[in-house]
């Protein structure tokens, strides 16, 4: 039969064939061609022949195609054909499809709908068909029958397409299904559908079938749709990676993890990849994605996550959006840092928003899952870490310290930023190898290029990495050497910051060893002087890190330096042979600097003691040099006076003179070294008795030196009073370099004499003598550096150590052992010395402040520094509670501050310089103040506990202060305050200990009435400080105002204002300017944390229009907010409408409170915006928002133009008044000052007239008449005021009067342009 259908249809004409077919029964012939198909036989011949035979031109043909296209299309599905063949058929289906008919193409296309909700397509093969069946009907013009009505082709195809989208997909045939979409014409309405079903079917697809899912998703997008598709993928992923995170961190027993965590991994690289190509081909996708995202970015949506930001960093590699992606990135981290701030300090924020992930975490989440094969994703990484750490590191440097350029608040979110910036960089390094290198690199560049801006965090992350894995990175050493050429042109800081931190490479490498000592001894002889500082710096870490043989065990050495990665003990018998001839030579190369400048001899004495003790067998090397040198400057003659030639010291270039041998310093390492020798390795060496000979001489040097100075007068160092200390003449500086040179050796030798003193008297009365020779000089310099100029005393650093410090201070004040009281009573009999022993501890408290560290041994020790701390809090905080400074005075009046008063300044720099430097260990520094610590549950208290314990002593004594009624010193009451304040931040917000301050610091406040302004300002910051953190300040805030209304007066002075008197602290001499700039400045803060809730509620509705789906449930939510904001304005309202109606004086006051009312009213019409947005998706008013518009027009607006009128008034008189006077200075100043505080008005009036303006948009939106309350103002009308004008106008007669008779031709200008400025004062 086949044969004859073939060979009829060779004929011209095609009757007999449609005959022939004609006589056939539908079944034979669907029943020939599936014989046919599977035979593998002709069937594409046979099918032609059918079509030629079956013109859609007779109904009959168009039927027979319909059974015969319904049996090929089962054909295909069912899975029996060759792929040939199947493909055959498909192809002759697709060319014919357009011939048929449009009722017929309706039923074609049912058939297709039919079969996929009901699953019975087998391999979806027939699906390439559809698109051309739905084309077909696209063209299709004519009106067809479908359902109960008539439609045009293009709605029938709708109509399919909503049938097909709102039915049951298979699993299967989704990715098919998804691809045969892009062959069909779509509306964009039509796309939406599509994307939205695609999007529903994410979630019930195997992992592994999403990426060619989000390919086919993302090439159908270029139809429309764009921003749904990538919305949809990027949720879809969030959500993933919730979940698993949540199975991850959830039970560990449960097996019922759904996907591993590599798989879901490289699932969302795959998906990454495919979106980044598609971005490639199509710009508009890259705009859409960045638009999607920063519209995230404002507010804390899901959109910002882990995958969204690698999806980000990928897209970096494309050009043109790689500057824009970086940019957002770096702004959504600051943003998030900013927020995070905001919302820790402040407890009215924290009960109204719930903290979300930080943007940070997300990122360095982000680096941990880059393990999976994303190296598209790690080159932006490490660019993004770097343009953090170059846009947020420290900024300028001045005098060598690093200064913030930013404003304080500003800087935690900055330093934060930076952090994240290393954090990644170093995260990314210990993942991926390949990348190492250039990471390395580039911060070696940074280091070396930037040495004019400070870079102290590129070193942190130098040193982190180098620990981290020094073994790894002597692959990577020849960009180590390389750097090391450049160290003679660097900065001696960088330097020594840069070899701190390859330090643990140096140990694993020798080659980078070797070529550092080369670079060293190059730079020892340049001709720059901070390059041989440089080298020197180099010569002694080398010796502290280099141990040799027999020297003590690391535990006595400050800074251990561990290598992670070094299991092989580097330095094994042989190495510590060759350690020390290496050592050796590098002192001998140290010899020759003590020759050289001054500045290089002071670096070496302040590094040989740290070597010493880091590597005790070079003490004899050591001792011998320094021994040699001062043999130079010593006079051997016991009875030669002073014992020490101090000309030698000094150098004359002609006209220059200079210091030449830092003798100080040289004695004062002399003097550690020493006493160190003698506590630690001498008690080792019993036998080795021929060695010592340099010890012995030095001791004796050091025992006659003490004698000698002690008898040595002023005189005979040419230094008394009649001496010229001038900073001009020679004569005078070399007295000045003398002097600080005498009182450096007196402190030196007050240290050595005291630790090796035992406690005798004879010591003690030494020291004594020593330290009157300190003071005479130092009266001296004071008296001659004149009262004008800063003291000289207090420019030279202490040379006592801080550990000498602790001790001297705890012997002093606590000691209380039977037998030292003898020779302790020397000492403490002069108060001068006690003062001297308080004042260097808080010196060197200042040190360490300010740089981080202090000067002497162990200053660069952050353990021991912390403990000498600890034990000199100890003493000072005993000594000042059980000493009050008013017991104190009682005894004697001295010049300078009092003991307990010292101690009270010492205690104030303490506690903040441990909070800044010792956050982690403030637990352990509580516990050692504790002086009653038995060990038992005292151990385990809180830090609230123990702050609190601290707090009540020093809230005992600002009250015996306050109760004082004649002498009450404002001095102490301030550092008592600042000190309470530094104290409060250990307490935690939550706790009773925390509510207790809080309710003594306002009972304070409330109940004391001192007129210092100081004092006040100190405790008001402290009580909003705890306030905020407690609940909102507004109420204070409004308290407060009405006090300052009542002290102050009205604006009007008819009127009389009763006194509230809520506070006390309120009165005449500090309500204005003190507490009014508090206030208003807590005001701004709480306007700054409205403002924030209102874009966040913007940025909500927003997006809620965007997806329409929830928008009438979405609104309620954001109810409760809503709430508090209005609460807050409606507080902080009130607060205003006390404040305008107060005379305030003018100047700053005036300025600020104009400019808190305008931002305001701009947070006001902010709000009002936002409803019209709630309007705008079918939201409505709250009933308080009302009543919030309804007090501002009563209680503000108008109030806000007589405030200015009074300004204008006061304005006005002050400028009449200068004119009177008829002095130009004084008119001139007048004029300045007016300018400057009428400058906010018209602002003001711009800000409260967008107010009335947006109020006019939502009356009309919501229905509601907000504007029945708002009364027009008339303040800028130009009023012409008839009786001052006839006053002004008579005395202008009168004048010209006087003058009319001599200058009657040039009368006219003159009085013209005087009658000009009186109008300008009326208008």
């Amino acid at each position: 039969m086949d044969q004859k259908i073939i060979s009829l249809a060779a004929e011209k004409t095609a009757d007999r064939l449609q005959e022939f077919l004609q006589s056939l029964k539908d079944n034979d012939l669907a029943n020939l061609l599936q014989n046919q198909a599977v035979k593998g036989k002709a069937a594409g011949a046979l099918l032609r022949a059918i079509f030629k035979g079956s013109p859609c031109s007779e109904e009959a043909g168009a039927l027979r195609r319909l059974k015969i296209y319904i049996c090929g299309i089962h054909l295909v599905e069912s899975g029996d054909l060759q792929k040939e063949v199947a493909s055959e058929i498909i192809g002759l289906l697709m060319l014919e499809a357009h011939n048929f008919p449009g009722p017929l193409l309706v039923e074609l296309a049912r058939e297709f709908v039919g079969a996929i909700e009901e699953g019975s397509l087998t391999n979806g093969r027939s699906l390439e068909l559809l698109p051309i069946i739905l084309t077909a009907l696209v063209a299709n013009k004519e009106n067809l029958a479908y359902g109960k009505g008539v439609l045009s082709g293009e709605e029938c195809k709708k109509q399919l397409i909503n049938t097909l989208c709102s039915g049951r997909w298979d699993r299967q045939y989704v990715i098919q299904l998804t691809s045969m979409f892009k062959d069909v014409p779509l509306t964009a309405e039509e796309v939406e559908f599509v994307m939205e079903k695609v999007l529903r079917m994410f979630s019930k697809l195997n992992l592994q079938e999403i990426p060619p899912l989000v390919y086919q998703l993302l090439v159908l997008s270029s139809k429309g749709s764009r921003r749904r598709a990538l919305e949809g993928i990027i949720t879809f992923f969030s959500e993933l990676d919730k979940q698993h995170n949540e199975e991850q961190s959830g039970d560990e027993l449960l097996d019922l993890v759904t996907v591993p965590s590599g798989e879901l991994r490289h699932v969302e690289g795959t998906v990454i990849l495919h979106i980044v190509f598609a971005i490639k081909l199509d710009c508009e996708l890259g705009r859409e994605l960045l638009k999607h995202l920063k519209v995230a970015g404002q507010d804390f949506s899901n959109n910002i996550c882990p995958f969204s930001i690698a999806l980000l960093l990928s897209v970096t590699r494309i050009q043109r959006y790689e500057e824009q992606v970086f940019d957002l990135l770096k702004a959504s981290v600051v943003k998030s840092f900013k927020d995070l701030q905001l919302l820790q300090g402040s407890k009215f924020l924290q009960n109204l928003v719930t903290q979300r992930s930080c943007v940070s975490t997300m990122i360095l989440e982000v680096v941990k899952n880059s393990v999976h094969s994303w190296d598209h994703v790690t080159q932006g990484l490490v660019e993004f870490g770097f343009i953090l750490m170059d846009s947020y590191g420290p900024k300028k440097i001045l005098d060598g310290k690093t200064i913030e350029t930013s404003s304080s608040l500003s800087k935690i979110p900055n330093q934060h930023a930076c952090k994240l910036g290393a954090n990644i960089l170093l995260e990314t390094f210990k993942i991926h190898e390949m990348i190492r290198q250039e990471i390395l690199e580039q911060v070696l560049n940074r280091v070396v290029t930037r040495a004019s801006s400070p870079i102290s965090h590129y070193l942190d992350l130098l040193s982190s990495i180098i620990m981290y894995a020094p073994l790894v990175l002597q692959s990577c050493s020849s960009k180590v050497t390389e750097t090391f050429d450049y160290l003679s042109f660097l900065p001696l800081q960088t330097v020594q910051g840069l070899l701190k931190a390859v330090q643990p490479l140096l140990k694993v490498s020798m080659s980078v060893r070797d070529s550092l000592i080369l670079v060293l001894r190059k730079a020892m002889f340049a001709s720059q002087l901070d390059a041989r500082k440089s080298a020197v710096a180099g010569f002694l870490l080398l010796l502290k890190n280099f141990k040799v043989l027999g020297s003590l065990s690391s535990s006595q050495c400050s800074q251990s330096i561990g290598v992670s990665q070094v299991h092989v003990d580097v330095h094994s018998r042989y190495n510590s042979v060759a350690n020390e001839t290496f050592c050796l030579e590098i002192i001998d190369s140290l010899r020759r600097c003590l020759g050289q400048q001054a500045d290089v001899r002071l670096m070496l004495y302040e590094g040989f003691y740290d070597v010493l003790r880091r590597n005790s067998q070079l003490a004899n090397s050591i001792m011998q040099t320094l021994l040699s040198q001062l043999k130079q400057f010593y006079e051997p003659e016991p009875d030669v006076l002073p014992p020490l030639k101090l000309e030698a010291c000094i150098l004359t270039q002609g006209d220059r003179i200079s210091l030449q041998e830092p003798l100080d310093y040289l004695l004062c390492c002399v003097q550690h070294c020493l006493v160190w020798y003698k506590s630690r390795v001498m008690p080792l060496q019993q036998e080795e008795e021929e060695e010592e000979g340099f010890y012995q001489d030095l001791e004796d040097m050091l025992e006659s030196v003490t004698s000698r100075m002690i008898k040595s007068e002023l005189e005979d160092f040419e230094l008394d009073k009649s001496a010229d200390f001038s900073q001009n003449s020679g004569v005078g500086i070399k007295n000045n370099i003398c002097a600080s040179l005498v009182m450096g050796i007196c402190e030196v030798l007050i240290e050595y004499n005291f630790s090796i003193s035992n406690f005798s008297k004879n010591k003690f009365e030494e020291v004594l003598s020593l330290f009157m020779c300190y003071k005479k000089l130092s009266d001296i310099l004071n008296e001659k550096a004149g009262k004008g100029k800063a003291k000289t005393a207090n420019k030279m650093d202490s040379f006592l150590s801080m550990k000498f410090v602790s001790d001297l201070l705890t012997a002093l004040f606590r000691d209380s052992t039977q037998s030292h009281e003898e020779s302790l009573s020397v000492l403490r009999s002069s108060n001068e010395f006690m003062r001297y022993a308080v004042s260097v501890a808080l010196q060197k408290v200042q040190q360490l402040k300010e740089t981080g560290h202090v000067s002497g041994p162990d200053g660069q020790n952050p353990e021991k520094i912390f403990q000498n701390l600890c034990d000199i809090t100890r003493v000072l905080l005993w000594r000042y509670t059980s000493i009050p400074t008013s017991v104190e005075d009682l005894g004697k009046k001295e010049k300078g501050k009092s003991i307990s008063l010292l101690c009270l300044e010492g205690l104030q720099k303490i506690f903040s310089a441990v909070q800044q430097f010792y956050q982690p260990k403030i637990h352990h520094f509580l516990r050692a103040l504790d002086v009653t610590d038995n060990e038992g549950e005292e151990a385990e208290g809180s830090v609230s506990h123990r702050a609190a314990f601290q707090i009540r002593q020093f809230q005992r004594c600002l009250l015996n202060l306050l109760s004082q009624e004649e002498d009450f010193d404002s001095k102490e009451a301030l550092l008592l305050v600042t000190v309470l304040s530094n104290l409060s931040r250990l307490l935690e917000p939550s706790s009773p200990q925390f509510v207790q301050m809080l309710s003594w610091t306002l009972k304070i406040c409330k109940e004391n009435s001192w007129e210092d302004a100081s004092f006040c300002k100190g405790l008001m910051n402290l009580l909003f400080s705890l306030h905020v953190l407690y609940k909102s300040p507004v109420t204070l805030l409004r308290d407060l105002s009405q006090d300052i209304h009542g002290h102050l007066g009205d604006i009007d002075q008819d009127i009389e204002v009763e006194k509230t008197n809520h506070f006390a602290m309120v009165n005449l001499r500090t309500a204005a300017p003190t507490v009014c700039l508090l206030v208003l400045s807590q005001a701004e803060k709480v306007l700054e944390e409205v403002d924030w809730l209102i874009t966040k509620l913007k940025g909500q509705v927003s997006q809620e229009i965007l997806s329409e789906e929830a928008s009438s449930q979405a609104t309620l939510p954001n109810h409760p907010v809503e709430k508090a904001i209005i609460m807050q304005l409606g507080t902080l309202l009130t607060f205003f409408h006390e404040l305008v109606q107060t005379a305030l004086p003018s100047g700053s006051c005036v300025d600020i409170l104009l400019k808190d009312l305008c931002k305001m009213y701009t947070i006001l019409t902010a709000l009002v915006r936002y409803y019209l947005q709630v309007c705008q998706s079918s939201g409505g008013i709250l009933k308080n928002m009302e009543k919030l518009v309804k007090l501002s027009g009563s209680h503000l607006t108008p109030l806000c133009y007589s405030f200015i009128s009074y300004i204008q008034n006061k304005s006005q008189s002050l400028t009449c008044t200068g004119e009177k006077k008829g002095k130009a200075p004084a008119v001139a100043t007048a004029m300045a000052r007016v300018l400057r505080e009428t400058k906010p008005i018209p602002n003001l009036i711009f800000a409260i007239e967008q107010y009335e303006k947006f109020l006019i948009h939502l009356s009309k939106k919501s229905k509601v008449n907000l504007m029945q309350h708002m009364k027009l103002s008339t303040s800028r009308d130009f009023k012409i005021k008839g009786n001052i004008l006839d006053v002004v106008l008579r005395e202008d007669e009168d004048d010209n009067e006087g003058t009319a008779s001599e200058h009657e031709g040039q009368n006219k200008e003159p009085a013209k342009k005087k009658r000009k400025k009186e109008m300008k004062c009326l208008s």
